[in-house]
């Protein structure tokens, strides 16, 4: 099948009124139902058949997501559902992933991991899956990601992951993983179930414990509803009164991309992109009602939103720009002030602050998985202190320009002490000084203004080149680094950039996702005779059947 060309993806929806998802609300149950367009894929070339998705169904759910935990803290119980009778979700679309080109198909899975990921989040509602009807490989994953998964019984519907037997490829979305690390599916069991591409029905998903419960059809609607409602009462989660939240406006310029706090700007013939962060200008919240007030606009909230869509669009949009320049203007004292506050009134139980915290921790998370070289340059007005330094330790590299009065600081702060913790459930700081655990108590203990000199006597940044070499020195770098491999610096980065142990989410992005992007360029998954290729053909696929 022919690869069509990669269209720019926009990440604006119509809120309430999206084309594939439903979202009712009754008191502290929230319903999100799947209600997929056939018609209504992001490109022409496809149709969504049998609730099946693409990158523009995802982007609808995380947007839902996002509302629900925000707007409508009230729900303490999420059910996700379909809308159509004895489907509920046959995965990603197989034509759309067969005619999209190998980048686009790496970020999509990434983009649809980090969604579901963000389903687990302990701050957020309590997910259920309600699978009405057949249940298949992407639509399998998303309900794995949920805390509480129930099949109906009405003698055919099943879950499975055929991709393996159908497709000559992986579950993308962390199927593997879940199942035995989540589910704690026996790995024999896991074995059989993924080569069997007609899946189990209810009776032996609930034995495996690839599913938690199943009701006949006429007690189907109860049963999820008695589960729900225990579900809400056992929460213990942050509750409350929503807030709006408010459309990003990207405002494009002739280099790049503006926001009120963040800016994105472009070179395309150096193939760098510079990402610049606004400390805040005002003084954090005296109080909960206060932040409450701001909503959406709060600082803590509004730049990392506006982050985060910096990252969709350079991961998406602006494939050849390998090498991002992370910079970061204004007080650090301002972000210290408002990391305090927003800490503060979390520990008092504030919802908002509770979530707001979650939300810069997904995004930091979201800016390490980038599969991008990351620069921080530390320079005279920076305001890498608190969160912010968060992003220095993120890059793969820092310099930090040794200014002569020792004005250019960082400053360190309580969230820097795991609040925003990697994938790998480290902190960014104890990551960088694994293995030396007398460093990391002394950092933990300054709270005062660290100017270059010291930085790099205490291993905070890579490098402070003083004014004759600062220019030479951060040019060369860029050009060195801007002339190597980009294949090659991917899998040194995601190599170097977690140590020590590893998570669930660590597992499904560093293994299961360097595989699957490994089998999308398979001749037995995308050659002319691939599985993947010649899926709805009458031919059957030819293997090449020597191990590598």
């Amino acid at each position: 099948m022919a690869k069509a060309p990669d269209t720019p993806v926009s990440f604006d929806t119509k809120p309430y009124d999206w084309t594939h998802w439903k979202l009712e609300l009754d008191g502290d149950v929230a319903t999100l139902a799947m209600n997929i367009q056939e018609d209504g894929g992001m490109r022409p070339g496809y149709e969504l058949k049998l609730n099946s998705y693409d990158m523009g169904v995802d982007i609808e759910l995380y947007d839902a997501v996002c509302r629900v935990t925000f707007e409508h803290p009230e729900a303490k119980t999420v059910v996700v559902t379909s809308a159509l009778d004895r489907v509920f979700c046959s995965g990603a679309n197989i034509y759309m992933l067969a005619s999209s080109s190998h980048p686009f198909k790496v970020n999509f899975c990434k983009y649809t991991n980090e969604t579901r990921c963000s389903l687990e989040e302990p701050e957020m509602p309590t997910f259920i899956a309600a699978l009405n009807g057949a249940c298949a490989g992407g639509g399998y994953e998303l309900a794995m990601a949920c805390e509480q998964v129930y099949l109906i019984d009405d003698g055919s519907s099943a879950v499975s992951l055929p991709e393996v037997p159908l497709l000559g490829v992986l579950p993308g979305t962390g199927g593997l993983t879940r199942l035995i690390d989540k589910r704690k599916v026996r790995r024999d069991l896991a074995d059989v179930f993924c080569t069997k591409a007609e899946g189990f029905r209810s009776r032996d998903a609930v034995k495996g414990r690839f599913v938690d419960g199943s009701f006949p059809r006429s007690k189907w609607a109860d049963g999820i509803t008695k589960v729900a409602r225990e579900a809400a009462d056992a929460y213990t989660g942050p509750t409350g009164t929503g807030i709006e939240w408010t459309p990003l406006v990207d405002t494009v310029t002739e280099t790049g991309l503006i926001w009120d706090h963040v800016t994105l700007e472009m070179d395309r013939t150096g193939r760098t992109a510079t990402l610049t962060v606004k400390a805040p200008t005002e003084v954090p919240p005296a109080d909960a009602d206060s932040l409450h007030a701001a909503g959406a606009a709060a600082w803590s909230l509004a730049a990392f939103r506006e982050l985060e869509r910096a990252i969709f669009h350079l991961r998406f949009n602006h494939l050849d720009l390998g090498l991002i320049l992370i910079k970061t203007t204004g007080d650090g004292a301002n972000v210290v002030a408002w990391d305090e506050k927003l800490a503060e009134l979390a520990a008092g139980g504030d919802w908002l602050a509770i979530r707001t915290l979650a939300f810069q921790r997904r995004t930091l998370r979201r800016l390490d998985n980038m599969s991008r070289s990351m620069f921080a340059l530390i320079e005279e007005g920076n305001a890498f202190s608190g969160v912010l330094f968060e992003l220095a330790l993120s890059a793969d590299r820092s310099y930090m320009f040794l200014d002569d009065n020792g004005e250019n600081a960082v400053t360190l702060g309580s969230a820097n002490h795991g609040r925003h913790s990697m994938s790998n459930g480290t902190s960014r700081l104890a990551n960088r000084f694994f293995g030396e655990p007398d460093t990391l108590a002394e950092l933990l203990e300054n709270t005062s203004p660290i100017d270059a000199e010291e930085a790099e006597e205490l291993g905070l940044v890579t490098m402070s080149p003083d004014d004759i070499d600062w220019e030479d020195d951060v040019r060369i770098a860029i050009e060195e680094r801007a002339s190597m491999s980009p294949d090659a610096l991917t899998g040194m980065e995601q190599n170097l950039r977690y140590c020590g142990g590893e998570s669930m989410d660590n597992r499904i992005y560093g293994r299961l996702t360097a595989w699957q992007n490994w089998i999308f360029q398979r001749p037995n998954a995308v050659g002319d005779a691939g599985a993947l290729t010649l899926y709805g053909q009458p031919e059957r696929p030819v293997f090449d059947f020597r191990r590598t």
